[in-house]
């Protein structure tokens, strides 16, 4: 496919749709006019995310959105020739998610239910149920929400479906029990990065990892948006600040040389990987 510019966003997006829906309408025009072939944005751009882990206030939830609802159709049109990745709370069958779409202008091209669900969240959203890669103008990518990367297989099963391109949307924010006097020396700050790393390395990937800046309610959230290569090395960053972490990529070729002499995926050895119990420990 040759060289894709990748993008992702650090920015702080709250409750306001409309505001919302605004803001994303210039950064998208201007990503577009700097040639930008895939941009991911934070979790939880339309509409902000909880404000509280803990104990989610229930009548100070996001708004929900329907799927197919006009905002996204509004961010189809802003995204034209370009592959877009969003963030917002879905509203379908009586129930709520916290759920990622994949667009471009003809419309949503694959989307993403966040399945692992940290502290009290689970009080404010249903949980997704799998993992899904998808066809781009990008190329075969998947998507992950924030607490998702914790885990492994998560980006395994995304890579194993064919995924040379994961992007990662966050709401992600500073430690709510041990707080650091900067944002660059919290725990989730390190663990935030070394997740990102780990993830595109253990798979030989590219990772495209997004998220929420500044405050909502009593949670801080980190920046720290980034590319990341198949090696693991980080290409561009942003810092705990707003902006666009931007890297030039061959993503088939750099994905294609990781995996010339030790391919992970088919360097598996399944039959000796002991199963574990779905939930708890031996």
């Amino acid at each position: 496919m040759g060289t894709t510019r990748l993008a992702a966003l650090a920015g702080h997006f709250g409750r306001d749709i409309d505001r919302a829906l605004l803001k994303l309408d210039a950064l998208v025009a201007k990503a577009r006019d700097d040639g930008i072939d895939l941009l991911v944005l934070p979790d939880a751009c339309l509409g902000g995310y909880i404000s509280d882990l803990r104990s989610p206030d229930p009548d100070e939830l996001p708004p929900a959105l329907e799927p197919g609802g006009p905002e996204l159709q509004e961010i189809a049109r802003m995204a034209g020739p370009m592959t877009v990745c969003i963030g917002y709370t879905e509203l379908s069958g009586g129930l709520r998610y916290n759920t990622a779409a994949c667009v471009t202008g003809d419309g949503i091209v694959g989307t993403h239910r966040k399945v692992h669900q940290p502290a009290g969240e689970s009080l404010a959203y249903a949980a997704g149920d799998g993992f899904t890669a998808f066809d781009t103008p990008v190329g075969r990518m998947g998507m992950l929400i924030d607490y998702d990367k914790t885990f492994p297989e998560s980006a395994r099963t995304l890579a194993l479906d064919g995924a040379r391109i994961i992007a990662v949307l966050s709401a992600w924010p500073a430690s709510v029990t041990d707080r650091a006097e900067r944002l660059a020396q919290d725990r989730q700050s390190r663990l935030f990065d070394l997740y990102d790393s780990a993830r595109a390395a253990e798979n030989q990937v590219v990772l495209v990892s997004s998220n929420q800046t500044g405050i909502q309610g009593g949670l801080r959230f980190l920046g720290q948006a980034k590319v990341v290569g198949p090696g693991g090395d980080v290409l561009a960053r942003t810092g705990v600040k707003g902006g666009l972490a931007v890297a030039d990529l061959d993503v088939d070729y750099e994905v294609t040389r990781a995996r010339k002499v030790l391919h992970h995926l088919e360097e598996r050895r399944v039959d000796t990987y002991r199963h574990l119990p779905g939930k708890g420990l031996p």
